[in-house]
Parts: structure tokens; C-alpha cells; sequence
């Protein structure tokens, strides 16, 4: 196995306060040490975690979403993605009811493209990136009704090409569209040429745990009561 990969590791953390919560997520100050150095204070979004799905048909075209985004003013191509906001539940799982509600779609094979921490200087949310072939489309009488931003998605089947392109000239900036673009683009080129794909098991582990499941070592002060 190769010595190339990130390595956990949790510091002695001295204090940990909510100083915002919020219906997704949480705002926690934290105070911790390091080997190298002491009394470190950071501000970090505890977040639960997310999967994303890379939706790819008969005709090697990828599913793309156009969604209202707020913080950033506009309306972003994406690929299906939704939060790990149900507890306990296995990632898979959420991909899948992802892929039905965001998407009206269902799929027979199922990879693991990637695992992406998305801020990590700011953010604990790591996602969990699928590769989904092998689509139908979810009955009329089962498709999921959606409302607020999701009332108004939009979506479109794209060329890897035309994609790739998109990436390139600035038409197409958000992270995890960016790299299941680029994933299956790699993916779909190793097949043509007859060689191993680099996907993984749907059991590979995750080497970073969303929102980290384990609570600090830290007593609870009066902003956790």
C-alpha cells in the first residue's frame, strides 16, 4: 500500500463551546493542542456529513442539476447530493433516496468514485461521492414532491466533453460537480481502453468520519446546556 494518504488524528482539545446552532449545522470554538503547538483556537462548522451521486446513462452522458445556491448568489450545475442529517443511517442509503428525490431516477450498479473533505479549514464535512449506472426512472406515483430551491431544479444529460470544457472556461464551478465530471471522465477512459478503473468497494471505509462521531474529551460548558 502506498505511504501517500492522509492520516486522523485528534489533539488534546481543552475546551469546546456551541457558539451558534443552526438548523444544518453547528459553530463550535474550540481550544487544543498540537505537538508543535499549544493554546491553538479555532472556529469550525460541525457539520453531519454528506453524499453526492455521479448518475451516468446508456450513452455515457452525466446527470447534472442546476440548483439556486444563496451564499453564492447563483444557480449551480451540480450532480444529485443531500446531507447525512438522518442518524445512524448508512451513506449508501442516503445516496440512494438522494438519487430518487432529487432526481425521480434508480440504479442497479453502484461504486464508491471518491470520499472529499470540502473545506477542512473551516469545516468538518467530508462527502462521499457514487458512481450510478444501470438508471430507471422512479414511478409518477412514487416521485418525491420538492419544494423551496429544489421547486426549481433543472436538468440536463452532458457530454463528458462538453463538460470537461465547461471546467475549464469557468462555466462550471462547484467542487463536486467539478470532480464527478473529472472521476468519471478517467473512469469512462479506462474502460474504453480496456484498463483497471479506480473505484472502490460500496464497503471501503471512510478514512474521515463527518462531524466526527465521538464528542471531545472536554467537559460541557454552559453554551453545550
Amino acid at each position: 500500500m502506498s505511504d501517500l494518504h492522509d492520516v486522523p488524528f485528534t489533539p488534546e482539545i481543552t475546551a469546546s463551546d456551541e457558539v451558534y446552532r443552526g438548523a444544518v449545522w453547528t459553530i463550535r470554538r474550540e481550544t487544543f493542542d498540537l505537538p508543535e503547538a499549544a493554546g491553538l483556537v479555532r472556529d469550525l462548522m460541525a457539520h453531519t456529513g454528506a453524499v453526492a451521486v455521479a448518475c451516468v446513462d446508456e450513452e455515457d452522458r452525466l446527470l447534472l442539476v442546476q440548483q439556486y445556491r444563496h451564499p453564492v448568489r447563483a444557480r449551480l450545475w451540480e450532480v444529485p447530493a443531500g446531507l447525512l442529517d438522518i442518524p445512524g443511517e448508512d451513506p449508501l442509503t442516503a445516496a440512494k433516496r438522494e438519487l430518487a428525490e432529487e432526481a425521480d431516477l434508480t440504479a442497479a450498479r453502484w461504486e464508491v468514485l471518491s470520499d472529499s473533505a470540502l473545506s477542512p479549514g473551516g469545516s468538518s464535512e467530508s462527502i462521499r461521492l457514487y458512481l450510478a449506472r444501470g438508471l430507471s426512472p422512479v414511478p409518477a406515483a412514487d416521485q418525491h414532491e420538492r419544494s423551496d430551491e429544489e421547486a426549481g431544479f433543472v436538468y440536463r444529460w452532458v457530454g463528458l466533453d462538453e463538460a470537461l470544457t465547461a471546467i475549464g472556461e469557468g462555466r462550471i464551478t462547484n467542487a463536486v460537480a467539478q470532480l464527478a465530471i473529472l472521476q468519471v471522465s478517467n473512469v469512462l477512459a479506462a474502460e474504453a481502453a480496456g484498463r483497471r478503473t479506480r473505484t472502490r468497494s460500496l464497503d471501503a471505509p471512510r478514512l474521515l468520519v463527518d462531524g466526527r462521531d465521538t464528542p471531545p474529551a472536554v467537559q460541557p460548558t454552559d453554551a453545550d446546556s
